[in-house]
């Protein structure tokens, strides 16, 4: 059964909440959000408390969302991302630190350099993220046969010799 509901969380308390979410470990949780006596009794106490319980949920409905969001901008740059700075490295003969810090490598996946002393650099695959991109629940036929239809009509309008330019 769950303790007794509170008028409202102390900022410790909302703090080990948000700390919970993160990482379900109750008590580093707890460590974490300054109950340094026995943070493992204070952590067991708190997780039977129905307003704890409530806003741990709180927290991870919100989590849920942000990081669903953060996702999505990440999918986002890992398919339009440019590799101008990583064929830039592959070039170079021994970057120096700085210039590698201002470098944009977030499409690369692996860099090695191998005893010969090349350079193998791999990249994540860009049509992996622009699929991740697409929601599941989207209409598959409604969205694929428009690109579909549209790069036949081109490829017809070039070939179709009867054709006004305009494939009428």
């Amino acid at each position: 059964m769950l303790g007794k509901r509170k008028e409202g969380l102390s900022l410790k308390e909302k703090l080990f909440c948000r700390y919970y979410c993160v990482s379900c470990d109750a008590e580093s949780s707890a460590k974490k959000a300054g109950y340094s006596k026995n943070p493992l009794d204070k952590a067991y106490s708190l997780m039977l408390r129905e307003d704890i319980c409530e806003e741990i949920s709180h927290n991870a409905k919100v989590y849920s969302h942000v990081l669903f969001s953060i996702s999505t901008v990440l999918y986002h740059k890992l398919a339009c991302s440019t590799v101008s700075d990583a064929v830039g490295l592959l070039f170079s003969e021994n970057p120096e630190k700085e210039k590698l810090k201002d470098m944009d490598l977030f499409m690369v996946s692996e860099i090695k350099k191998p005893k010969d002393g090349a350079m193998e650099i791999k990249f994540f695959d860009r049509l992996k993220a622009l699929e991740k991109l697409i929601p599941k629940h989207s209409d598959d036929h409604n969205n694929s046969n428009g690109l579909v239809d549209a790069l036949y009509m081109g490829a017809k309008c070039l070939s179709d010799e009867k054709s006004d330019g305009f494939g009428v």
